[in-house]
C-alpha cells in the first residue's frame, strides 16, 4: 500500500512540475512576443511549416470525415424519410467540434512532434546553450515564432477542414441520396450559427497555443541524448492529446451549457 501511495505523489509531484513550467514558458513566450526586434521571415517559415505543408493530409481526412457522417446518418435517415436534414447534421458536426479537434491532433502528430525533436536535438547538441551565450533568449529565438504560427495557422486550417468536411457530405448526399443541391446548401447555411463558428474557432486557437507550448516545453526538457530526444517526443504528443481532448470538453461545456 505505501509503495502505491509513494508512485502516486511522484505522479502527482510530476504533474504539479509540469504545469508550473508549462505555465512560465507560456509567460515568458507571451511576454517576448511585443518585445522588438520582429522576426516576420522566421513567423512566416513556422507559418508554412506548420500550416500550408499541413493542408494535404487535414484535406484528406477532414473529406472522409463527411463522407463517413454522411453515410452513417443516411443509414437512420432513410427510415424516416428525412435524408436532407444529414446537411445539418454534418455541418454542425464538423463546425462545433469535429473540425476543430480533428485539425489539432493531426497538427499536434505532425508538427507538435517535429517542434519537440526539433527543440529536443539542439537541447542534447547544446545549441540552446550557444544561443544563451550569444545573449540571444532561447524563448524568443525559438518559442515565440511557433506559438504566432500555430496561434495564426491552426483556426485556418480548422476552417478549411469545416469546408472540405461539408463538401464531402454534400457529394454523398446530392450524388448518392439524390437530394438537390439548392436544399441542401439552404439547409446547411440555416443550421450554422455564428456561436457556432465562434466557439469552433476559439477552440482552435487555443488548441494551437496548446501545441505550441507543450512541444516547445518538452523540447527544452529533453535529457539523455537521442533516447531522450525520443521519449520526449512521444510524451509530447500524448500530453498535446490529452490536454487538447479535456480542453474541447470544457469549452463546449462553457459554451453551450453555462453561457447559453
Amino acid at each position: 500500500m505505501s509503495t502505491f501511495f509513494i508512485a502516486l505523489g511522484k505522479r502527482v509531484l510530476e504533474f504539479l512540475y509540469f504545469l508550473g513550467g508549462l505555465t512560465s514558458m507560456a509567460a515568458r513566450a507571451f511576454g517576448w512576443i511585443f518585445v522588438p526586434p520582429y522576426k516576420k521571415e522566421r513567423i512566416f517559415e513556422q507559418c508554412k511549416k506548420a500550416g500550408v505543408d499541413s493542408l494535404p493530409i487535414i484535406a484528406l481526412i477532414a473529406f472522409f470525415i463527411g463522407v463517413i457522417m454522411a453515410l452513417q446518418t443516411a443509414y437512420q435517415m432513410q427510415r424516416l424519410g428525412s435524408e436532407m436534414y444529414i446537411a445539418s447534421i454534418v455541418a454542425l458536426s464538423m463546425v462545433r467540434e469535429l473540425g476543430p479537434v480533428i485539425t489539432a491532433l493531426i497538427v499536434a502528430g505532425r508538427v507538435g512532434a517535429a517542434i519537440t525533436a526539433e527543440i529536443g536535438s539542439m537541447q542534447v547538441t547544446e545549441q540552446i546553450d550557444a544561443l544563451e551565450a550569444l545573449s540571444t533568449s532561447p524563448i524568443k529565438y525559438l518559442v515565440v515564432p511557433r506559438l504566432l504560427a500555430l496561434a495564426i495557422m491552426e483556426p485556418l486550417l480548422t476552417l478549411f477542414a469545416n469546408f472540405v468536411g461539408i463538401i464531402g457530405g454534400y457529394l454523398i448526399v446530392v450524388y448518392r441520396l439524390g437530394v438537390p443541391s439548392g436544399m441542401y446548401r439552404h439547409i446547411t447555411f440555416s443550421a450554422l450559427l455564428y456561436k457556432d463558428l465562434f466557439t469552433g474557432l476559439f477552440k482552435a486557437l487555443f488548441f494551437g497555443i496548446i501545441i505550441a507550448l507543450v512541444s516547445c516545453y518538452e523540447g527544452f526538457n529533453v535529457e539523455g541524448g537521442a533516447e531522450g530526444v525520443g521519449k520526449a517526443t512521444a510524451r509530447a504528443v500524448v500530453t498535446m492529446f490529452i490536454m487538447i481532448i479535456a480542453c474541447d470538453c470544457l469549452f463546449t461545456a462553457l459554451f453551450y451549457f453555462i453561457l447559453l
